[in-house]
């Protein structure tokens, strides 16, 4: 039986595992303890946290994986590369993932590569502080996701504290301001092998808009000329051959500004969070997308076959879109795939994490809730 190694074990984790084990493959799990839902489900499980690399690979060569992956963490991504890189396994290399997990670096590539992105510092201070583009500005950390320590500045007073925001939810005690870009946001994903990109969907995004854009809305397919569609995935191949990706699945987020620019905001590699990968993906084009990430990690990646298409989407639950609530409680509308109070509290959202719940949706058209 082939083993796989999944890096994570919360709940982003879960369709992973579960999918390597529909796939009849051997599944261990490295993650902390707390909050890990995968450790009952996956065939091991150890309690070590996903950035101890060489702690990590030392168990990998003893148990002698076949392959290891993780899908919607861009933490976990460095020691995935990492260990694949180090065994001879199908990955990026550890230069590229940690180049993708910084957006300082990713801003640098795509500025060396022509593809286009906004204007951009970093900082590591809150003082100081000289910009040479005007207000606004967004400011966030260079190592997080989920919206968390983002913020839009629109007044020169409001700069620093925004700055010490982001750095203290950074890893690495590092921000960057960067130019606003006004525009429509969508996200793409890909899937890649040995160095080929595969274009799989565009989502469209609704946020909570400034300060702090959580997303409370995904759809899929996006609203798009056939046109764009073919710039888009023709930007996004260009955007991961400047990181350097050959392998796996990738993420990319982009601004359309009023006048039809497509801006690069950044791109992780790694499948989308928010159901995006794990459940929309399929949902919308018929690929089994946790599959084929599966099948790049070992190895045996064919090139993608599309089903039938729908579209599909996500609400997510919080105070900004509480009459979800009954939704989620009373609604019996055959469009819904599964829908979800996770937690009783519905907060004003600064960040992802700060969500409620969530109604997982496929229909003929986008459902409007």
């Amino acid at each position: 039986m082939q083993k796989l190694a999944v890096i994570g074990a919360s709940y982003l984790q879960l369709p992973l595992v579960r999918k390597a084990r529909e796939l009849g493959l051997y599944t261990l799990c490295f993650a902390w303890a707390e909050g890990a839902v995968c450790k009952d489900e996956a065939d091991e499980f150890f309690p070590i946290s996903i950035v101890e690399k060489e702690q990590v690979l030392e168990i990998c060569q003893q148990k002698q994986i076949n392959g290891i992956c993780t899908i919607a963490s861009d933490v976990a991504a460095p020691t995935v590369a990492f260990v694949a890189e180090q065994m001879g396994l199908v990955g990026n290399s550890y230069e590229v993932a940690v180049r993708a997990n910084n957006k300082y670096l990713m801003r640098n590539a795509f500025r060396k590569a022509g593809v286009p992105c906004p204007a951009y510092l970093v900082v590591t201070t809150s003082e100081n502080l000289n910009l040479d583009f005007c207000l606004p500005v967004i400011v966030k950390p260079t190592d997080r996701s989920g919206s968390l320590g983002i913020t839009k500045v629109e007044k020169w007073e409001d700069l620093s504290p925004a700055v010490d925001n982001a750095l203290n939810c950074s890893f690495k005690h590092e921000a960057i301001v960067e130019e606003y870009i006004e525009g429509r946001e969508i996200s793409v994903e890909f899937i890649s092998f040995n160095g080929k990109h595969y274009p799989l969907q565009i989502t469209d995004k609704v946020t909570t808009e400034a300060p702090h854009f959580v997303e409370l809305e995904h759809h899929q397919p996006a609203d798009l000329s056939e046109k764009q569609y073919l710039e888009v995935y023709d930007l996004t191949s260009q955007a991961l051959d400047a990181l350097g990706v050959t392998n796996g699945a990738s993420h990319s987020e982009y601004k359309i500004t009023p006048d039809g620019r497509i801006v690069v905001m950044e791109i992780g590699a790694r499948m989308g969070g928010d159901f995006i990968g794990s459940d929309l993906v399929q949902l919308s084009t018929g690929y089994d997308y946790l599959k084929g990430v599966i099948e790049v990690a070992l190895g045996t990646f064919a090139e993608p076959v599309f089903g039938d298409r729908h579209c599909s989407g996500v609400y997510f639950l919080c105070k900004e879109t509480d009459y979800l609530l009954s939704v989620i409680k009373n609604s019996t509308l055959p469009q819904i795939i599964r829908a979800e109070v996770t937690d009783d509290e519905l907060r004003h959202v600064r960040c992802s994490a700060d969500r409620s719940g969530y109604v997982l949706y496929q229909s003929n058209k986008k459902l409007e809730l």
